[in-house]
This record gives C-alpha cells, sequence and structure tokens, in this order.
C-alpha cells in the first residue's frame, strides 16, 4: 500500500524522537520515499546521520545555511503525506497559533497535502486545557491526531502522552491511505448551514445551523477520496481544510433546490437546515413598525430531500438529517420512508450538546432494511466518520 508513497516525517525536541529511526525504515522497507525535516531541538534527541543514512535522503533541519536554502514551499508540495512524529507541546502551541520560527513550522503553514500528528508529552502536559485547545485548533484545520498511548514517561510517571509505538503510527499511516481510496471516483455533493428566506432588504427568516456538521461530512467525504462538492448556506463557518472541496455559497431554499438538482453525484448527504416556509412576497424597501403589528404570508419551499429521492437512479446513496425535538425516532423513520432516503442521521435538541453551533452530536442512523444504529456523544468531524463509513457500507 505504500509502494510510491511520498512521506515527509518531522520531528520535535522529544525524548520520543529516538522512535522514529524505527518508523522510517519501516516506511523505506514497505516502498515509500521518505524525506526528513527536525527542528533545532531536535538534534539533541537523534541522530542527522542515523535518519539521512535511512531515509536516503538528507535531513534537513534550517530555513537557510551559508550554503543553500531549503524550499519548504515545495517539500510541503512533494508530500503525499506529512506526518509529525513526535509532536512536541512546545510546537503544538506554535502550530495551533500560526507561528513560523523554523523549517519545520514553515513547512507545515506551507504544505498542501494531509497532516498527521503523533504527540508526545508528560500526563500533566496533556491534559491540561492550553493543550486540549490547541489539539482543537489543529483538528478544525484538518489535522489528524494520532492518540498518546498510556505508559511509562520520560518523567519517571506511567500516564497518558507516551507516543504510539512504531508499529501503530506504521498501521495508521497504511490505514490513512487505505481511507484515502475508499470513495475514489465518486461524486458527493452535500448541503450544510442554514438558509434565509428574506421578508425585506434587512430582515430575513432562518435558524440557528453553522453548518458544523455538514462541513464536516464534506471534509470526511474528501478525505475518504471522493469529488466532493459543498452547498453552503449562509453562515461564517467557512474554513475548509481540504482544498479540493468545490464549494456553491447560496441564500435562500430555492438556491439551495437548484444547486442540488444541477450537480450530478454518486452520494447526496442533506445536512443542511432548509427552511420549510418562505414568505410569498418580499418588500422592495425596509417595512417600518406599525401600531396594527405585521402579517406576512408564507408558502412551502420546495423540498430537496424528496426530490433527489424521487429522481434517485440505481447505485446512488440518499443520506437525509432528521433534527427533532419531539417522537424523534417515529418522525426520522417517517422522513426516511417519505423521501425514498438510504440513511436518515437523526439527532435530537434534547440531548445536550447534539443541538445547532455545537462542536458536538449525539446521533442515531436509520437504514432503509431497518437496521438501526445508536452512537455516544462525539465531536461533529467524529460523527461524519460514523456516517461516511455507513455511506460505504452500502456502497
Amino acid at each position: 500500500m505504500l509502494t510510491g508513497r511520498k512521506i515527509l516525517i518531522g520531528i520535535t525536541g522529544s525524548i520520543a524522537a529516538y522512535k522514529v529511526p524505527l518508523i522510517v525504515r519501516q516506511l523505506i522497507k514497505l516502498g515509500a520515499e521518505v524525506k526528513v525535516l527536525m527542528t533545532p531541538a531536535a538534534k539533541d534527541f537523534v541522530s542527522t546521520l542515523t535518519l539521512s543514512t535511512l531515509s536516503k535522503n538528507p535531513v534537513l533541519t534550517d530555513l537557510f545555511d551559508e550554503q543553500s536554502w531549503a524550499n519548504h514551499v515545495m517539500l510541503g508540495r512533494w508530500a503525499d503525506l506529512f506526518v509529525i512524529a513526535p509532536l512536541s507541546v512546545n510546537t503544538l502551541s506554535k502550530m495551533a497559533n500560526g507561528q513560523c520560527d523554523n523549517l519545520l513550522l514553515a513547512t507545515y503553514l506551507s504544505a498542501t497535502c494531509p497532516v498527521i500528528v503523533c504527540p508526545a508529552m508528560d500526563e500533566d502536559m496533556w491534559l491540561h486545557q492550553s493543550t486540549k485547545k490547541n489539539i482543537g485548533k489543529l483538528k478544525e484545520v484538518g489535522c489528524t491526531i494520532m492518540n498518546v498511548a498510556h505508559g511509562e514517561l520520560a518523567s519517571g510517571l506511567t500516564g497518558e502522552g507516551r507516543m504510539a509505538e512504531p508499529e501503530a503510527i506504521i498501521s495508521f499511516i497504511n490505514q490513512f491511505f487505505v481511507n484515502a481510496e475508499q470513495l475514489k471516483g465518486k461524486k458527493a455533493i452535500v448541503t450544510a448551514g442554514p438558509t434565509y428566506e428574506p421578508i425585506d432588504p434587512v430582515r430575513f427568516i432562518g435558524n440557528h445551523s453553522s453548518g458544523k456538521m455538514g462541513i464536516a461530512v464534506a471534509e470526511e467525504l474528501s478525505r475518504r477520496g471522493a469529488e466532493v462538492t459543498l452547498i453552503k448556506g449562509p453562515t461564517p463557518n467557512g474554513n475548509l481544510s481540504h482544498g479540493s472541496i468545490k464549494v456553491i455559497d447560496v441564500v435562500t431554499a430555492s438556491e439551495m433546490y437548484k444547486a442540488c438538482t444541477d450537480v450530478d453525484f454518486d452520494i447526496a448527504v442533506m445536512a443542511a437546515a432548509v427552511a420549510d416556509y418562505t414568505p410569498e412576497s418580499v418588500a422592495d424597501k425596509k417595512i417600518k413598525k406599525e401600531e396594527s403589528g405585521l402579517q406576512i404570508h408564507f408558502r412551502k419551499t420546495a423540498d430537496i430531500l424528496a426530490s433527489l429521492g424521487k429522481n434517485k437512479k440505481n447505485g446512488q446513496i440518499l443520506v437525509g438529517f432528521a433534527l427533532e425535538t419531539n417522537n424523534e425516532e417515529e418522525n426520522a423513520l417517517k422522513k426516511l420512508k417519505d423521501k425514498k432516503a438510504d440513511l436518515m442521521v437523526l439527532n435530537s435538541l434534547n440531548d445536550i450538546g447534539a443541538g445547532f453551533k455545537s462542536d458536538t452530536n449525539k446521533i442515531t442512523i436509520f437504514y432503509k432494511d431497518g437496521k438501526k444504529k445508536e452512537y455516544e456523544l462525539k465531536s461533529k468531524s467524529a460523527v461524519a466518520h460514523d456516517i461516511v463509513d455507513s455511506i460505504i457500507e452500502l456502497l
């Protein structure tokens, strides 16, 4: 699986750096081409001579010296994958805050390839709120975080924070490339965010959707190899970490309907909170406050999910979302059947942490064949992983 893969290894100043030569050696044995970057502090823990011998490439440590300049932009474009192992708490903080004072950081900030980080630090550091916040920032920009291990630490204590063992990291890298091929050749559309239905040039009717769930699904589909089009309602949460995702920005339900029905797809995930009603008429000037009050007449919007279900072709997968406040399962199952969807993702506003604007979600997935899967509260990126796993299961 790794034959011909170009893997860039970044090493930071941590005692766990002693494991990296084993990782490099195994990657080379599996057919990968490996280049190594080191922070200046990393040189205190592992030899550049050892790493250059094993990787069969010079080890780079400085942006420039008296003889040459290291092109960090080209390094980040050369690689199929950038693995930072070990990731020290110091470099984690710098990455999270966009600092750029060494070659590794410059390469990270200009990299166009996926990034995996393997943290290594003492347990108290790993559990510190600042570390959790910085890990969260890396996740937000699309980095994949490998879990730390529990075991003996450099401090002499035993606990969480130990970098994963070389065998586990190699397996993780292998699985990353397997996942990246799962949906290769498939076209996917994803809707995200709210729609805004105008009343006048100033006011609109909308909802509290942040678009986070839909964006997470779009990124996970892209990570699995799909060609993704994200049709996004008006939401500020538009920071996509996968530059290959095509984004179509819309405002109203009718614009979202047109965008969805104009795009060919193999997979459609309708995660947006689309307005069910829109004003019959829109004032061309701001409506002034009147003592008699204001009456607005509404009409139904076009049902995007139902339309896609009615016209679904053989081999297409259609996924709907049901955000409910009561009779949750009954309503989700009815929607699954009525809309002719293949999967229905239920989440309830009664579940703490599963509402609008949250970074977490708690879902149940219903299949059209009657199967049901319930999941615990997770980050929306982890929920997206579960949803895409279910799609791949159907395919």
